[in-house]
């Protein structure tokens, strides 16, 4: 410990006095508007009615209404709003996991500094799984929101032209889902745990659990597989199968013997195993019969992209919106189920156009891929360039449509850098929040790439005006700058000397 004269604590140094303020990310906490995006993330929250007893008396304005008495324990003291809000980020602008977030965050000083601390605390901000009641709590719009001002920053700061975000590039990827492989011995398997435990929660005594069968016929059907001894991996699934719709039977024969009504628990583990069992039998799909890939994400759907090294992807379709030139994510939507691509442009132009109505912008035109082809009705007002019209567009249209092939690099950094590979929340609505908060921790490491580039090109300004003004020969500026502009210096700009 050790006493710092300018500060209010006389035991604590200040965090501004501990790092350096020449940093993008402290520069961009210096810039964020985080009293706007408070006051409107706020709103997004639902406060719940407290439950009251109502008094027998009647008085002269009606029954009046007691509140429900409450121990004197106030519990544990609210986290920060603006604290929740810069995890979020964070978590996913350096591909974080809830625990090693909080842990990094007792650790880093500008991690604090960009949370709104004044002071360093060597203690976890929160628990981790604080992180996710306030997803939930936050809900798509509010996730959407912090997308929003990182699109709003970008124009404030004036690293991105606002004419810029009229012209936007749609493409389509997988978010897949944190699922093992889905295969019907395994399905079989879970659905034959499920029930056993099922039917003990809802009372119901079975004759036998097949506990020991039931994992030797799992490990058979693993071994068959690998072995492509396919008939033998058929006669071993459909025991499985016989195991299952047994269990099934007798749950709902007890059940009605005893005159006992099954919960809804019960009701949905004994559909979601008849639909395993159906889907088990069946050699090829049926359309009318969507299949279950997981017992714990039912809403899971197989997309086959014609991939070498991945033929079948499971998880949601994410439509992704960046600007054509600057490369900065203006959209990020999850589509339940497998719809054609060109069904989801009307849905992700809105989301867009919904994001940057701050700016006074929205998307005028948009560049896709083929996939896209024939939804010009759908879309009126929006100016949609792709290869099918070739014959109408201009030469320039036709170098700006190449431009279209950035955005696949940009969805690789999406999954690699930044979570979106693998989808660990729960149901739609996790799909749909996570696909947002990937798109945004990417804008914050764009906003921050942008304010290290900018004091780059303003060092190098300089440069060549004292080297203009003493007259240094052209032979040994190389030298110079190689010396002056090293990595240590790309986060002097001009938004950090303001």
């Amino acid at each position: 410990m050790f006493a710092c004269p300018a500060t209010d604590d006389f035991f604590r140094a200040r965090l501004d006095h501990m790092i350096d303020l020449r940093q993008p990310l402290v520069v961009l906490a210096s810039h964020m508007p985080w009293q706007a995006l408070e006051a409107r993330v706020s709103q997004t929250f639902s406060r719940r009615a407290r439950t009251g007893e109502p008094l027998p008396d009647l008085d002269l304005f009606g029954e009046q209404v007691q509140r429900s008495t409450r121990s004197g324990n106030a519990g544990r003291p609210r986290v920060p709003l603006r604290v929740m809000i810069a995890l979020l980020y964070l978590k996913h602008a350096f591909n974080l996991s809830d625990e090693a977030l909080v842990e990094r965050w007792s650790d880093s000083p500008n991690f604090q500094y960009f949370s709104g601390q004044a002071y360093f605390e060597p203690r976890l901000p929160c628990d981790a799984t604080t992180l996710v009641k306030f997803r939930r709590l936050l809900g798509e719009e509010g996730c959407e929101e912090l997308l929003a001002q990182t699109i709003n920053q970008a124009v404030a700061m004036k690293l991105i032209p606002a004419a810029a975000l009229a012209t936007v590039v749609v493409d389509s990827t997988v978010q897949e889902k944190a699922i093992a492989h889905p295969n019907d011995a395994r399905l079989l398997e879970v659905a034959r745990r499920k029930l056993v435990q099922a039917a003990k929660d809802a009372g119901v005594d079975l004759k036998q659990s097949f506990a020991k069968e039931g994992k030797t016929l799992r490990f058979k059907a693993g071994r068959y597989a690998h072995a492509r001894q396919f008939k033998r991996l058929r006669r071993t699934v459909k025991r499985q199968r016989t195991i299952v719709a047994g269990l099934c039977r007798e749950i709902v024969r007890k059940a009605l013997a005893a005159g006992q009504t099954l919960g809804e628990h019960t009701t949905e583990a004994l559909d979601k195993a008849a639909r395993i069992v159906a889907q088990a039998a069946r050699r090829k799909n049926d359309p009318d019969t969507p299949k279950l890939y997981a017992w714990h994400a039912p809403e899971v759907v197989c997309m086959a992209k014609g991939k070498s090294h991945t033929p079948y992807e499971f998880g949601a379709k994410v439509g992704i919106a960046m600007t054509l030139q600057h490369n900065l994510i203006v959209g990020a939507r999850a589509f339940e189920g497998n719809p054609y691509d060109g069904h989801t442009l009307r849905e992700q132009l809105e989301q867009a156009g919904i994001l940057m109505q701050d700016t006074g912008m929205k998307p005028s035109t948009a560049y896709v891929d083929l996939g896209y082809r024939g939804v010009d009705a759908d879309n009126p007002g929006i100016d949609i360039k792709h290869r099918g019209k070739a014959k109408s567009l201009t030469p320039q249209e036709w170098k700006l449509l190449k431009r279209r092939q950035a955005i696949e690099p940009i969805i690789g950094h999406l999954k690699d850098d930044h979570g979106m590979d693998r989808c660990h929340l729960k149901g739609a609505q996790g799909d749909r929040l996570h696909a947002v908060l990937c798109a945004a921790g990417y804008n914050i490491r764009w906003l921050l790439r942008m304010i290290a580039r900018k004091g780059v090109a303003f060092l190098r300004r300089v440069y060549l005006r004292l080297c203009a003004a003493v007259g240094v020969p052209a032979k040994w500026r190389f030298v110079l700058r190689a010396i002056f502009f090293t990595p240590s210096a790309r986060a002097l700009s001009p938004l950090a000397l303001a």
